[in-house]
């Protein structure tokens, strides 16, 4: 599992995600919010690609009142995150003494889905090789018990090129505002090699051809969705 990795720990690592994709508090705030229609006891509900573990916490306390014996399980690849979420693991049973709750490092092209009343990756599947996609969908797919749902967000390429340069320089403007010109343009030129985005009408494909009876974007912000598919 050598060819894609989201390699550097920072500490602020929220933060800077939030400083470089508008609303990205909104979307987390949608995915808590849709959780409660679908998470239920003595169920597991997977974060996959969790990197710090913020939204595995925040879904576990957000359900905590009708459904205390849900299993949260938060899966991340990169070991330079493992520290935080062996800390949010033993903070989370210390507040919660009561929560059923692990963080694996894991290669989550292998992870075994099961049992599963709700799955959600925030920004993973585009980090994978497009070859893998498929297969990471359709396994979630059959893990998600019957009425489960897949919520998941990706930064996306528009079909038009001139479209694209649109959004992109418009992107930029925003990223302005919270990082000098340089450093868009290094990690632009570092991403590149690591994100390659398929278009919405690629994701919605694979959603489709997965088993999912249905998927909605709910969220939007220049060239990232969100979404939710039911099965």
């Amino acid at each position: 599992m050598a060819d894609f990795t989201f390699a550097h720990r920072e500490e602020g690592f929220d933060e800077h995600i939030e400083q470089s994709i508008r609303g990205y508090g909104n979307l987390l705030e949608d995915v808590i919010s849709l959780s409660r229609y679908f998470v239920e006891d003595e169920t597991n509900v997977y974060d996959i690609g969790c990197s710090t573990g913020k939204l595995t916490e925040r879904m576990l306390e957000a359900n905590k009142d009708f459904c205390v014996d849900a299993h949260y399980i938060g899966v991340e690849i990169a070991e330079g995150f493992f520290k935080d979420l062996e800390n949010r693991e033993e903070k989370i049973k210390k507040d919660h003494p009561w929560a059923k709750v692990q963080f694996e490092l894991e290669d989550i092209r292998d992870v075994d889905v099961y049992d599963a009343s709700l799955v959600t990756s925030i920004f993973t599947l585009q980090f994978m090789p497009k070859r893998d996609r498929q297969r990471v969908i359709e396994n979630i797919y059959e893990g998600l018990n019957c009425g489960g749902a897949y919520i998941f967000a990706e930064k996306t390429i528009c079909q038009n090129a001139n479209f694209q340069d649109m959004i992109t320089f418009n992107y930029y403007d925003y990223k302005r505002k919270s990082f000098d010109t340089d450093d868009i343009m290094d990690k632009e030129k570092t991403l590149r090699h690591m994100m390659k985005p398929n278009t919405w009408k690629e994701i919605e494909d694979m959603v489709y051809k997965a088993g999912f009876s249905d998927v909605q974007p709910f969220w939007r912000n220049h060239m990232f969705v969100g979404a939710l598919a039911i099965k």
